[in-house]
């Protein structure tokens, strides 16, 4: 963890691993175990980034997707240079992809190659195709770029969901929204 140490704050390692924990292998929960130390990601200076905040919830309001879009990457963007992290790729869909396994929020895809890694993140519900409140939305394209700072910011091989991994997402949410009246 080369430079991250200026934006990570760990808490102790009493937290309780999710189910499917038993399930990995001594590899993987050497990566789960590393994710869930770490509690916080630290912005230098969120308040500078609360402006993006809001014109993402203004382009959301107005349910333009292009709008939507391009102010997510705006924020995307700024939050990886805040946090010295490579850029991703921001796509805003449409109306959530859905089956008897729920609806899909968001998805993130690692880096390839040459390719930049993507987050993908939907901005209407999928049965009554309604614009999904803002909170919900920027958490979302926070939990996409969560797994994106596992990767890239903490240095880890994989990225998984455990409760360091919400603090994290937490952390985030709360320092771009505090004082915003969002």
């Amino acid at each position: 963890m080369r430079r991250c140490a200026d934006h990570i704050t760990g808490g102790a390692l009493e937290t309780m691993p999710f189910a499917y924990y038993q399930r990995l292998n001594r590899k993987q929960r050497r990566i789960y175990d590393a994710s869930d130390q770490v509690t916080a990601v630290r912005l230098e200076r969120p308040a500078r980034l609360r402006p993006l905040v809001h014109h993402v919830a203004s382009a959301l309001a107005a349910g333009d997707r292009a709008q939507v879009e391009r102010t997510s990457r705006s924020l995307v963007g700024a939050l990886c240079t805040e946090l010295e992290v490579p850029r991703a790729k921001v796509s805003v869909r449409s109306v959530r992809p859905s089956d008897d396994w729920g609806e899909l929020h968001g998805l993130y895809t690692p880096a390839e190659g040459r390719r930049l890694a993507a987050i993908e993140v939907w901005m209407r519900t999928a049965q009554h195709k309604r614009i999904v409140a803002f909170r919900t939305y920027l958490r979302t394209v926070l939990h996409e770029l969560n797994h994106h700072l596992d990767i890239q910011l903490l240095e880890l091989a994989d990225s998984f969901h455990t409760e360091g991994f919400y603090k994290r997402e937490s952390s985030l949410f709360k320092q771009l929204i505090d004082g915003t009246g969002l």
